[in-house]
């Protein structure tokens, strides 16, 4: 038995493509995400979409329910960006899109949950991807202006505003492959262009809420950057070099140039990308520079560490030959292979159980990322399905325990934790097959039956009790359904 830290608040998770449905409601036009799961054939691997999934558009109160029910302190979510602003520019806010997110704001509200927003969580507008996207510099401008009309609209009520969420996976998985919308494939380049017009665009959005709203509003706003830990296979120098190379690829990437007093990108990443750009022939790296202006633009502009976690990989170069992946290439200019090595494995593999990677994740930042507060912004493990979820309590039980060590004696200054998610929803490209979710939704029911698993009831004796008990087991006497 384990009492939680005085002060450290547990909330839940979603996000809006996965959640809302409603694609076409209003005066909504298609995201990316729209645009990418319409095509035939569908890229989506059981070819299903977000068009309808947990329907929170219409059943948000459902939701509000949800959440009381088990207690959370706050809710994490996003605003759909083309929902809002259908145009992708601020000529044209939708009043179905004000009139839905103002009704979840004060619902949460009413039910003394603190809303936390997230304002881009993957769903770009199409009409703005058709410009280029995050490679087009000028999002910089049309991401601020989207910024300061969600802080115009909803910052009297919310006080903590995540701009970006998980800028790798954007990047990487998005404009260098084709596992994420807009899928560009164009890895090695387009990748670290969108990288530095997110850093970029992510400073805009706070320097505006600082400027122009943080007085009167007394919020907060910072970034969520997934923080998977990455690590040498085996002691030997290669692999000790490969290990610290992926971490400053996969997170420092994004991390150093606001958390650090340098600024820019790490030196690590800036070397490998120039030697591997001159082998291959290019006149200049394939890595953007800042500008000496940008570096300092982009410094200091988070009010908190938005962490992410599910599990740890493991990187040796003793294994890895040139041409194994493209060239250019992301994973080319790491240049190592990894595993996960033998432990135990959830439904995809980013949520191997591996509890004591995520508290040496948040002694990384700590160390690395000058100390800052962090927020554990999502956590969680994936199943395909069932009530009865032990598995799933398992994994929280574990990493919570390793994320106590890291407050107790490491001295990371974790201030929330929360869960991912609050219900099973549509999981980018593994669709509906994976389950996130603490409540099972019904897919195939009109209404989207959400029913509690045991993971569900776990955390309402948590939050109760502020405790973090080994031996508990919830039993479930009757099926709870909303």
């Amino acid at each position: 038995m384990r009492k939680l830290p005085n002060g450290l608040k547990i909330g839940v998770a979603t996000a809006s493509y996965q959640i809302e449905g409603g694609w076409n409601a209003g005066d909504k036009t298609p995201s990316i995400w729209d645009t990418h799961c319409h095509k035939e054939p569908c890229p989506v691997k059981d070819n299903t979409s977000g068009d309808d999934t947990c329907e929170s558009f219409k059943y948000y109160k459902r939701d509000l329910e949800m959440i009381k029910f088990l207690g959370f302190h706050f809710y994490r979510f996003s605003i759909s960006w083309p929902r809002l602003l259908p145009d992708g520019f601020t000529n044209r806010i939708s009043e179905t899109g004000r009139e839905y997110y103002n009704n979840l704001i004060n619902g949460l509200l009413e039910n003394n949950i603190e809303p936390i927003i997230t304002l881009y969580h993957w769903d770009l507008p199409q009409t703005l991807q058709e410009l280029g996207g995050w490679s087009n510099p000028l999002i910089v401008d049309w991401f601020g202006d989207y910024a300061a009309v969600a802080y115009q609209l909803f910052g009297d009520r919310v006080k903590t505003w995540i701009t970006i969420n998980e800028p790798k996976q954007i990047g990487v998985f998005g404009y260098g492959m084709t596992r994420m919308a807009p899928a560009l494939n164009i890895s090695g380049i387009a990748d670290y262009i969108a990288a530095k017009n997110m850093v970029l665009a992510h400073a805009r959005a706070w320097h505006i809420y600082d400027k122009q709203f943080r007085s009167t509003q007394k919020g907060t706003c910072g970034i969520t950057i997934a923080t998977d830990f990455r690590v040498g296979l085996s002691d030997s120098r290669d692999d000790v070099e490969a290990g610290l190379d992926a971490m400053d690829f996969e997170v420092g990437l994004y991390s150093h140039p606001i958390f650090t007093s340098k600024g820019g990108f790490p030196e690590r990443v800036i070397q490998r990308v120039a030697e591997k750009s001159k082998e291959q022939g290019y006149t200049r790296s394939r890595l953007p520079d800042f500008s000496d202006e940008e570096i300092e633009y982009a410094k200091g502009t988070s009010d908190f560490y938005g962490f992410n976690h599910y599990s740890t990989k493991f990187f040796t170069r003793d294994t890895y030959t040139p041409g194994k992946h493209p060239i250019p290439s992301y994973d080319d200019d790491i240049g190592a292979d990894f595993t996960y090595l033998d432990y135990e494995k959830g439904a995809v593999p980013h949520v191997t159980v591996i509890p004591h990677g995520i508290r040496k994740a948040l002694k990384w930042v700590k160390e690395n990322c000058n100390n800052p507060p962090i927020m554990i912004t999502e956590n969680g493990f994936a199943t395909f399905g069932g009530l009865e979820d032990m598995d799933r309590i398992f994994y929280f039980r574990k990493y919570l325990y390793s994320i106590l060590d890291a407050i107790e004696i490491d001295g990371c200054n974790v201030t929330s934790y929360t869960v991912w998610s609050l219900m099973d929803n549509f999981e980018w490209d593994s669709g509906l097959s994976v389950k996130f979710g603490l409540f099972e939704v019904d897919f195939e029911d009109e209404k989207k039956t959400r029913t509690a698993r045991l993971s569900a009831l776990w955390f309402k004796r948590l939050i109760k009790t502020k405790c973090l008990d080994l031996e508990h087991i919830p039993e479930m006497e009757e099926k709870i359904h909303f």
